[in-house]
């Protein structure tokens, strides 16, 4: 089984650092995944989830906010707006930022209506990549 090293880094922190089989993440004009060996690219990622695949076996779930992802010479790099591993999401406070963002969105009154958007499509998907 063939690896490559995954270096993930938010704002904040170096969040996941480790040589993979596989990521899966959710680039702008779809879903990609990367295995060693792939062809050096650059791509923006959206909203969703991003599968690691690890070398032992594991299978780990991330729901992702956007950022960018470098592929090159076996060495992918991602940039992540934000990161939370499935199992270590608030599924409490993801409902009440859904709820939010849909009561903003049915007033309309003086809102960002782009900004709630996105703060409901975070919301739910942080609720999907939950339930892995």
């Amino acid at each position: 089984m063939k690896v490559f090293a995954l270096e993930i880094v938010t704002p904040s922190k170096l969040a996941f650092n480790a040589e993979v089989v596989s990521v899966t993440v959710p680039g702008t004009l779809g879903e990609f995944q990367v295995l060693y060996n792939h062809a050096p690219i650059v791509s923006n990622l959206e909203v969703g989830k991003i599968k690691i695949q690890t070398k032992d076996g594991e299978t780990l779930h991330f729901a992702i906010s956007g950022g960018v992802i470098e592929v090159l010479a076996n060495k992918a790099v991602l940039l992540a707006t934000s990161l939370e591993r499935s199992d270590e999401i608030d599924k409490e406070r993801a409902e009440l930022a859904i709820e939010r963002a849909r009561q903003r969105l049915e007033k309309r009154e003086q809102i960002d209506v782009a900004r709630a958007e996105a703060a409901l499509t975070r919301g739910l998907n942080r609720l999907k990549v939950a339930a892995f």
